[in-house]
């Protein structure tokens, strides 16, 4: 009896280990079918996927050949022979051939470049030339060689050495497919691939292609084990213009993998064959390994059955604390998740926080002005951040979707890069960086082009070097033109922005023209953007058939060159000559001298230049008090050691009072005017210095000026020009017609709101002429637009419809909204939000002149 229990035991242990055999069995053969179905599945998904993306770049490729041969025949009518052939060869074409349809087949593709070619199907060729379809296909040349024919036709006719054809066909070597998937055979992506027509004869293949030896793949198919249903379903796929996907059994025995996908412009499909062989394998293997541990398990359950509680309690505590693992790697990811989707929206949180926080402050300090303005200050500075990112990212989905237009119009050099000055001073100011602007060898000041878009050009440029220069650093721009190789009708200015900034690692200057890319860098952590403004700026510089290079290092800084051929404007200029006067130009940077110089030289003065400001005043002494003494100074505010202000008051003492002193700088204005209170100086001429702005600055101070010069740091009384006048605003939005009506009343005008375009033409069309010296026009208005408006208004029988100002004021503010206003009889367009600055710019402009 005392044994019996150990009988038992005997027994259940051994009832015990049976089962687990047989059940430990049972399992492993379950899961080593159910794996290798789930591993055979997951390979079949990720070889189609796989073969799909080879079909999809292949297909592309062969779509850019088409299109390189469709723009070859809409070019072809402005081109020479040998125009066309270095065209052919520019786009990479082995062979090109102009097609005569009048010729016998034999004679039908005249040659251009390359031998004669033949067709394998000329009736094809010829049917997709009458219907203006392109089409790919295969021929021969001259020495029987495969080659991949690319045709597209010419509805209007092509003539090539006297000969007049319909279209243009060009070849490449058939061993073009393989080049094209040389990386994908290399990787191992793709073990061969064949091109066969839709009713299955084979057209090209690798060379290790071995799925079929005959020239008909479906026919070698249906003589497969079940193959004559998987060939009725390809023949159905190739029909429709599918795709199709089966595993088959090569004539080695090998199991395999072949996607069929189409080749565009023809009947062609591309075959690609992957081998089941490291699949099958690695089923085999981990099925070996599944049936060694579990039987290992079972004789580990065996050794181990007595110890099982002890196990199991350390086993559930192990479980236990991989549980908490996973769940701390589970928040971790979380957090990551959170903090990567952060840093994506962070650019535009950033501006949204100082202004939703910058109000509350505001609305807690309502009774203390100073606070009030400080956040009113952040407010509109955030905000115009804001819509600065905005503007990006819209000016980024027009260049994607590919409606980014350009609006011709002439321009002047001097005006733009003057308003950038003007618009960085502040920034450059707040950073106490270096500034310099550089203007060499600058003949021609109007050109044609773009306004907005070279102006966004240069600030972009700009505004990413004042972002990544620190402060104290220095900043370089510098315009200069060369002879455009377009002609004489056409200059080649170059624009060069260099810093001494923080730099880019080489890596990322190769990336930095794609959109949303950021170095991921602590030096540039602080720097605001959405990582846009390059991506931006080279496809404007490309739409305007230009070119940027970028240079930069890391800790040394960044150059930007931009290389842009403008029409030269047609304007007649005056003779600009001004007296040969004794003149001392005073700038420590000698280039700046040197090209200020030569451009007042030109102007007929006699101008000599000094870096240093000691040997300017040595210079002064030995010329004081006689013929060759220098009349007039032109002296840098800043430089180094030196106060221009300073030097300019040394300068009088040696010169007297028939001298005539001025300051030059890139700083604001109104600096310069303090900083030169009650100092003698007679005026200031801004930096850059064209030819003009030196010109037209001097020639008040030469006796030639037909105005009394203007006293240095005074300006001239406004004339009010807009106090009065009665403008009504078309606006909808309420609170748009509130923000308007409160910006514009302060400037002394009676602001009259019209609820759509409807009612403004009404108002206009009922009121006295003159009654009405401009009009505010909101674009997007019910029962009718503001461009419909305007033109209604252009259009009534009065005498003021074409004078009164209109002026769209609205956020449609693409180019091509702008260009429809003026095409609609608008003076001009400010966009939304309202900048009172340039609505009144606009207004004191357009509107016509009171009589008084």
């Amino acid at each position: 009896m005392k044994h019996r229990p150990m009988r038992r035991l005997v027994f259940s242990l051994i009832g015990v280990a049976a089962l687990c055999v047989v059940v430990f069995s049972v399992v492993t053969d379950y899961m080593q079918d159910r794996g290798a179905q789930a591993i055979r599945y997951i390979g079949e998904s990720y070889m189609s996927s796989m073969s799909r993306q080879v079909t999809m770049h292949l297909g592309a490729t062969f779509g850019l050949r088409v299109d390189q041969v469709s723009d070859m025949v809409q070019e072809s009518r402005g081109m020479t022979t040998e125009q066309l052939r270095a065209s052919a060869r520019a786009r990479e074409f082995d062979y090109l051939a102009l097609y005569q349809p009048d010729m016998p087949p034999e004679e039908a593709l005249y040659p251009i470049l390359g031998s004669r070619l033949v067709p394998d199907d000329m009736g094809s060729l010829e049917s997709h030339m009458e219907a203006g379809e392109n089409r790919i296909d295969m021929g021969l040349d001259q020495l029987d060689g495969r080659v991949i024919l690319i045709s597209a036709p010419a509805p209007e006719g092509i003539t090539v050495d006297g000969k007049t054809g319909a279209g243009l066909v060009a070849g490449v070597w058939a061993s073009y497919i393989d080049h094209n998937l040389q990386h994908e055979l290399d990787a191992g992506m793709v073990e061969s691939w064949a091109v066969v027509r839709s009713d299955g004869g084979l057209v090209s293949r690798s060379q290790g292609y071995h799925m079929s030896e005959g020239p008909d793949f479906l026919k070698w198919l249906r003589g497969t084990e079940g193959g004559d249903e998987i060939a009725d379903q390809l023949q159905q796929t190739m029909a429709s213009g599918g795709e199709f996907s089966f595993p088959v059994a090569t004539e080695a025995g090998d199991d395999s993998h072949v996607y069929c996908g189409p080749v565009p412009a023809s009947d062609w499909y591309l075959l690609l064959n992957t081998s089941y062989g490291p699949v099958n394998d690695g089923i085999a293997g981990l099925g070996e390994s599944w049936k060694s541990t579990a039987f290992g398990g079972c004789a580990v359950i065996l050794l181990t059955l007595m110890m099982v509680f002890a196990w199991y309690i350390a086993a559930t505590r192990r479980q236990l604390r991989d549980l908490e693992e996973a769940r701390e790697a589970a928040e971790e990811a979380s957090r990551a998740k959170s903090q990567f989707l952060s840093n994506m929206s962070h650019d535009i949180r950033t501006p949204l926080n100082g202004i939703v926080g910058m109000t509350a402050i505001a609305r807690s300090n309502t009774g203390d002005p100073e606070v009030m303005a400080r956040c009113l200050g952040k407010i509109t500075s955030s905000s115009r951040h804001l819509l600065g990112l905005i503007n990006d990212i819209l000016d980024m989905a027009k260049i994607d979707s590919g409606r980014m237009t350009l609006n011709m119009e002439q321009v002047s050099l001097r005006e733009v890069m003057q308003e950038l000055v003007a618009i960085v001073q502040q920034q450059v100011k707040l950073k106490s960086q270096s500034f310099d602007v550089y203007i060499d060898n600058i003949s021609v000041e109007d050109v044609c082009c773009d306004s907005v878009r070279l102006n966004q050009i240069f600030l972009n440029l700009l505004s990413n070097a004042i972002k990544f220069t620190p402060d104290g650093g220095n900043i370089k721009v510098t315009l200069y033109e060369s002879p455009s190789p377009k002609g004489d009708r056409y200059i080649r200015s170059h624009l060069q922005v260099k810093d001494n900034g923080v730099g880019m690692s080489e890596e990322f200057v190769s990336h930095i023209f794609e959109s949303f890319v950021r170095e991921d860098s602590a030096r540039v952590h602080k720097a605001q953007g959405a990582g846009v403004g390059m991506a931006i700026t080279k496809h404007i510089v490309d739409a305007m058939g230009g070119a940027i290079r970028v240079k930069s290092k890391v800790g040394e800084g960044t150059e930007v060159d931009v290389i842009l051929d403008m029409e030269k404007a047609a304007v007649s200029e005056s003779d600009m000559h001004l007296p040969n006067w004794p003149m001392l130009v005073v700038d420590d940077d000698e280039t700046l001298c040197m090209s200020a110089v030569a451009t007042l030289r030109s102007l007929g003065i006699h101008a000599d230049w000094a870096t240093d400001p000691g040997e300017a005043l040595e210079m002064a002494k030995k010329r004081r008090g006689g013929r060759e003494a220098y009349r007039l100074y032109l002296i840098d505010w800043h430089m180094p050691g030196a106060d221009g202000i300073e030097v300019a008051k040394k300068l009088r003492e040696i010169s007297g009072e028939d001298a005539r002193i001025l300051l030059t700088s890139a700083y604001d204005k109104d600096d310069m005017e303090e900083a030169a209170k009650d100092c003698r100086i007679d005026g200031e001429i801004a930096k850059p210095l064209f030819k003009s702005t030196l010109y037209y600055g001097l020639l008040g101070y030469m006796g030639e000026s037909q105005e009394e010069t203007q006293p240095f740091g005074e300006e001239p009384e406004e004339d009010g020009s807009l106090e009065g006048r009665r403008v009504i605003i078309a606006e909808d939005n309420d609170l748009n017609w509130e923000i308007a009506e409160e910006l514009l009343s302060e400037l002394g005008m009676e602001l009259v709101r019209a609820e759509n375009g409807r009612i403004c033409v009404e108002m206009f069309e009922n009121s006295q002429p003159g009654e009405y010296d401009g009009i505010l026009m909101d674009l997007r208005m019910p029962e009718m637009t503001g461009y419909e408006a305007s033109a209604a208004i252009r259009a009534l029988p009065r005498p003021d419809a074409g004078t009164v100002a209109i002026i769209a004021m609205s956020a449609d503010a693409f180019p091509e909204d702008v260009q429809r206003c003026l095409d609609c009889g608008m003076n001009a367009h400010s966009a939304k939000p309202i900048d009172v600055k340039a609505v009144t710019m606009l207004l004191e402009r357009y509107m016509p002149a009171r009589k008084r």
